[in-house]
Parts: structure tokens; C-alpha cells; sequence
């Protein structure tokens, strides 16, 4: 009686193991699929999800807000920017649309314009010759301008406006419709 249930058992197994190897695809099946598409096809095109959250500033390089979402239409081809301005943290922003046709993508970072280069800041001191003190004794800006950009996202985003020209645009809700 026990051989019989080990036999039973060692058929249905050997049944499921027939099924479960006939349902995995073979590589010569995924490379002749012409939907597959390798990482390499798409190099040089940015990945949305990293769009979402980007800083966007004027043409001042004053930050002006962050792009709080991307609008598409039914094809995928994105139409609009939601970009998030004022407010602390994404509470309490006002969020407006822009055409994406209006926003200009940058891969480079912005340029520091603090204090230290404003009209009355002291003159820049040129870089000591000696090893003492601090290793690194580079501005801000120049160690920033050395970093290689992201193949998959830029930097930031800009767009010629002020947080108050911005402010004073028509609140952009979604539809419910």
C-alpha cells in the first residue's frame, strides 16, 4: 500500500515538473520578442520618476519650487509640469501647471550666487600655495561645476518666473471628472 502512494506521489511530481519547466521562457524567445527592449536602447533619455521632486529655478538662479508631478496624455507624451511653489516640506505649496514646452531642463548645476558674490563681498583670496590647514580649500561652486551629470535625470529645471508671478497664477487642481 506505502509503494503505491510513493509511485502516485513520484508521477505527480514528475507531472509538475514537466508543466512548471514548459511555462519558462527560453533566452532565444526574449530576442526575438521585439516589445523587449535592453538599457542600451534607451540611453540619453531620462527617467520620469526622477523628474518628480526636481528643483526648479528662474533664470536668476533663485529657486522658485519643484516639480510636484508630469501630465500626459492618453499616449504617454507628456503635456504639463505641475511644479509645487512655497510652502514647507510639499504642506501648504501652491501648485501651478506649465506647459512642458515652457520648461527648460538643465544638466549642469546652478551656479552658487551666495552672499560671498554679491556686490559688496570681499575679494575672492587666491589659493594658498601651501599644504597647511584644510586640504580642500575649493568654493562651493567650483567643486560643484567638477561632478559628472546623471545620464538618467538632469539636474534641475528652469523657468523664467518669480515665486510671486507664480503664486498669482490659477491654483491647479485634478479633476475628479
Amino acid at each position: 500500500m506505502l509503494a503505491k502512494y510513493i509511485t502516485a506521489v513520484l508521477a505527480g511530481t514528475a507531472l509538475l515538473a514537466t508543466v512548471a519547466s514548459a511555462q519558462t521562457p527560453t533566452a532565444t524567445t526574449d530576442r526575438a520578442n521585439p516589445a523587449a527592449a535592453s538599457d542600451s536602447t534607451f540611453h540619453g533619455d531620462w527617467r520620469a520618476s526622477k523628474l518628480v521632486g526636481l528643483s526648479v529655478y528662474n533664470d536668476n538662479n533663485e529657486s522658485i519650487g519643484s516639480i510636484n508631478d508630469l501630465l500626459t496624455d492618453k499616449s504617454g507624451n507628456i503635456k504639463a509640469v505641475v511644479i509645487g511653489v512655497g510652502g514647507f516640506l510639499g504642506m501648504g505649496s501652491h501648485l501651478v501647471a506649465i506647459s512642458f514646452d515652457k520648461i527648460k531642463f538643465v544638466n549642469e548645476p546652478v551656479a552658487y550666487s551666495g552672499a560671498a558674490n554679491g556686490p559688496n563681498a570681499p575679494p575672492a583670496r587666491p589659493p594658498s600655495s601651501t599644504t597647511t590647514g584644510a586640504a580642500n580649500t575649493a568654493a562651493p561652486s567650483a567643486m560643484a561645476n567638477t561632478t559628472k551629470p546623471n545620464p538618467w535625470y538632469p539636474d534641475h529645471a528652469v523657468f523664467n518666473a518669480t515665486k510671486d508671478s507664480l503664486t498669482a497664477m490659477p491654483e491647479f487642481t485634478y479633476s475628479t471628472e
